[in-house]
């Protein structure tokens, strides 16, 4: 019994000793990735911040754009209606 539980905790050692070596490995490529004010990826984020400021004032415009084309549909499913009565009626003169 106390050999069973030494090799479990054996085990369990090795397991975690493993499990933090690989975090160790993982967490220095993503340091090198991305850690430092000069990497491409600081660079990309202030990019991408930057591009965020500067199209933040778009959003109210957009939905203003929006409701007007929904107007311009509606009237042109409207003018829709109207040449397809247009053209059932001179079809039926034609008769």
């Amino acid at each position: 019994m106390i050999l069973l539980t030494a090799l479990t905790a054996a085990l369990v050692l090795t397991f975690f000793s493993v499990l933090a070596y690989g975090l160790v490995k993982i967490s220095a490529t993503l340091e090198s990735i991305g850690g430092t004010p000069v990497s491409y990826l600081a660079k990309l984020r202030l990019g991408l911040r930057a591009i965020e400021k500067e199209t933040s004032p778009l959003a109210p415009q957009v939905t203003r754009i929006n409701a007007g084309l929904t107007q311009i549909a509606d009237g042109l499913m409207s003018v829709d209606r109207h040449l397809l009565r247009t053209i059932d009626a001179v079809t039926k003169q034609e008769v």
